[in-house]
This record gives structure tokens, C-alpha cells and sequence, in this order.
């Protein structure tokens, strides 16, 4: 057996060896995705706009972790941020996770088309950058994963976030087209998508609003919110020898709220 597939076998969830570049990584689910990955022994890149928050993060996960302050939407410069991410970790990226997002709450009759262009370059513009920098090296070496965070606004109807929808929707195509393109080049696509998760912006959504919270909490089968980690461990999963045969799919990671009722 090739001392490979061997090491897979005896340690199928670890990313040893593996550099993860992930944006908007200094805080919330893309801190805990890191976070995750740094524990199944990657080497992780924390990209983002803000640098004070990236630094606070990268030093929080110790000595396998990196930054790089960057704006994904300057789209003409998303091979810079590849190149500046493999410096920091001496190590090509095998791991690209597109969470960076914007968000837009408003009604559809009321959202401009320069607002909703801006969710657009945020989801989806920049993600497309972030895969053409990332996947010819990937192509090269016949090894690596590109995930995105989608959303349940992937899945179904909800009002009041028409440009945030599209969005996380046209990330979909974008997985599957993805999949059928490069996955014979040993580079797999793939998902998750968030449910309700204890986060600050949750708790800030949730304050003052016992109904809303209870409603969430009613047609969600697990009856409680998840955490990051939750998340964080799906993305391992994902990228992972466990899922080697895993690709061009969208991974609920909710609690059963997809198909609860």
C-alpha cells in the first residue's frame, strides 16, 4: 500500500501537511473553521480587511497560523493574496475556504442595484478571483479543496435578504460547475452550509425578539442553536482523506432546519 493511502487510513480526518488560506478568517465561523483545521493539523492563512482582529486570531491559534490584511473585493488582486498566503505559510495552498460575505438586510422593492452588486462582488466575484488564483497550482500538484460557506439562504425562502440570497444561490452552480471541471484533477469542491449558529451576530438578531428565537428553535428538529465548531469540524470533514470521494456538494450543517417542518 502506498505510504499515502496508508497515512490516510490511519488518520482519515487530519489535515497534516495541508495550508488552508481562509478569508474573512479573523472572526466569527471563519475563526472557528481555522480553528478547527489548525487542531486536525493544518497550517492555516487568515485573510481580511481588518489587521488588528487578524493578528489578535492568528496569535490566538499559535504558531501554525498566519495573516494577511486584504479586501477580496479588489478583485485584480486576488493572485497577490495567494502568493503573500504561501509566503507566510512556506507552503503552496491546498485549502482555500471563500467565507468572506457582506450582508444586506432589506426589503427586495427597496434594494438597489449598486447594493445588491456589492453582495454579488463580495460572494461571488470574489470567490470566482479567489479560485482562478488558487486552482492552477492545485491542477499542477493533482491535490486541493475549494470551500465555500453557503448559507440557508441556499436552501429556501427568506425575507428581507433578496441580494444575500442570490448570492449564497449562485454559489451552488458555482460548486457543481466547479466539480465537473477540475475534481479529475484531484481538486475537490465543495459546501457547508450554516444553520443557526451561537454567534454574536445570532445573539444581536435574537436580543429583544423571544419570538423569533422561539420560532427558529420550533421548526429547528434539534431544538438548540449550533456553534462554530460545529461548522468548523464539517469543513475538516470536507477537505479531509475521509471525503475523497466527496465532491460537488452542499453539506447542511443546521441541526435539521433544511428539512425540519
Amino acid at each position: 500500500m502506498a505510504s499515502v493511502e496508508k497515512k490516510q487510513i490511519q488518520a482519515p480526518f487530519r489535515l497534516d501537511d495541508e495550508t488552508a488560506l481562509v478569508t474573512g478568517g479573523g472572526t466569527g465561523l471563519g475563526l472557528a473553521i481555522a480553528e478547527c483545521m489548525v487542531a486536525a493539523g493544518a497550517r492555516v492563512v487568515l485573510a481580511g480587511r481588518r489587521e488588528a482582529p487578524l493578528a489578535e486570531a492568528a496569535a490566538r491559534l499559535g504558531p501554525k497560523a498566519a495573516f494577511v490584511a486584504h479586501d477580496v473585493t479588489h478583485l485584480e488582486r486576488a493572485e497577490r493574496l495567494v502568493k503573500a498566503a504561501e509566503s507566510a505559510a512556506g507552503a503552496p495552498v491546498s485549502i482555500l475556504v471563500n467565507n468572506a460575505g457582506n450582508h444586506l438586510k432589506k426589503p427586495a422593492v427597496k434594494t438597489t442595484p449598486e447594493e445588491f452588486q456589492t453582495v454579488l462582488q463580495t460572494h461571488v466575484l470574489a470567490a470566482h478571483a479567489l479560485n482562478q488564483a488558487v486552482l492552477p497550482g492545485m491542477i499542477k500538484r493533482r491535490h486541493g479543496n475549494i470551500l465555500f460557506v453557503a448559507s440557508m439562504a441556499s436552501l429556501f425562502g427568506i425575507p428581507l435578504v433578496v441580494a444575500y440570497a442570490a448570492a449564497k444561490t449562485a454559489m451552488l452552480g458555482m460548486i457543481r460547475t466547479l466539480a465537473t471541471e477540475v475534481s479529475s484533477s484531484g481538486v475537490r469542491v465543495n459546501a457547508v452550509a450554516p444553520g443557526w449558529i451561537e454567534t454574536e451576530m445570532t445573539r444581536k438578531a435574537m436580543e429583544g425578539d423571544p419570538a423569533r428565537r422561539q420560532k427558529v428553535l420550533g421548526r429547528t428538529p434539534m431544538n438548540r442553536f449550533g456553534s462554530p465548531q460545529d461548522v468548523g469540524w464539517a469543513a475538516v470533514y470536507l477537505c479531509s482523506p475521509a471525503a475523497r470521494f466527496v465532491t460537488g456538494v452542499l453539506l447542511p450543517v443546521d441541526g435539521g432546519i433544511s428539512i425540519g417542518f
